[in-house]
């Protein structure tokens, strides 16, 4: 049975990764850039810039959006990975991900490289680590290990 479950987590894992690439690189919702190459090395510089100028949308896309789109990743790395249950594993995984992806998007031309979906992927990996843990106490106490 845990065998079973393991492939089945893994088998949603690859789906999501795949799911994640297409929406970051293939999908309606990241058009290719046009012109001169973007990008923003100043932390909360693009966060400010939408919460100044809020409009509900823009908002939640980069705030929830982001987080959102990487919660799942630090669910599924401690899950499939024992080895990597700690939160510090959690955080430089996601971390790295997200960077591979903005380094990318950059190169080919579907986005900008911003350091602020660096900061807000990332802590998206680390609520999905919290959530992890709270599944992982769950299951536990329920099964009185």
């Amino acid at each position: 049975m845990k065998r079973a479950i393991k492939g089945m987590s893994f088998f949603l894992f690859l789906i999501y990764l795949a799911t994640l690439f297409y929406l970051l690189f293939f999908s309606q919702y990241r058009q290719s850039i046009e012109g001169t190459r973007t990008y923003n090395l100043i932390p909360f510089e693009t966060i400010n810039r939408y919460m100044r100028s809020y409009d509900g949308f823009s908002l939640t896309d980069e705030f929830v959006g982001n987080i959102l789109a990487f919660l799942p990743f630090g669910v599924f790395l401690p899950l499939l990975f024992p080895s990597l249950r700690r939160v510090y594993s959690v955080i430089v995984g996601t971390f790295m991900l997200s960077l591979s992806v903005e380094c990318l998007q950059f190169y080919f031309w579907v986005g900008a490289f911003d350091v602020d979906d660096l900061l807000l992927n990332t802590v998206g990996g680390g609520l999905g680590y919290m959530f992890f843990l709270v599944l992982l106490k769950k299951v536990t106490l329920n099964h009185g290990c």
